[in-house]
């Protein structure tokens, strides 16, 4: 009989996005870190991919252990570019 390491599956990471003052970032629940530079951080998260825009923008705390990411600079847009489409029900009737 083959021996099986049984691992505990971990925990879902809670996902909670607070920006304060349209210039100070942090996610809670960051699997992984895409990409990122000036204008563009692109984000995994518990949630699914998550995208801030703006200028200036620095990654100021990366802890992926925890989960927890900080974002310094001036943030115009959050996108969540992979939720699916709300479609009504004739839309996917007849769509």
């Amino acid at each position: 009989m083959a021996y099986e390491e049984k691992r505990p599956i971990p925990a879902a990471k809670p996902h909670a996005v607070t920006l304060t003052e349209r210039s100070r970032l942090t996610v809670t629940g960051v699997e992984e870190v895409l990409r990122f530079d000036e204008t563009e951080v692109e984000l995994r998260t518990a949630k699914g991919t998550l995208l801030v825009r703006g200028e200036g923008l620095h990654v100021g705390k990366l802890a992926i252990e925890s989960g927890e990411l900080g974002v310094d600079g001036a943030v115009t847009e959050l996108i969540y570019p992979d939720e699916p489409e709300r479609t009504s029900f004739w839309g996917r009737l007849f769509g």
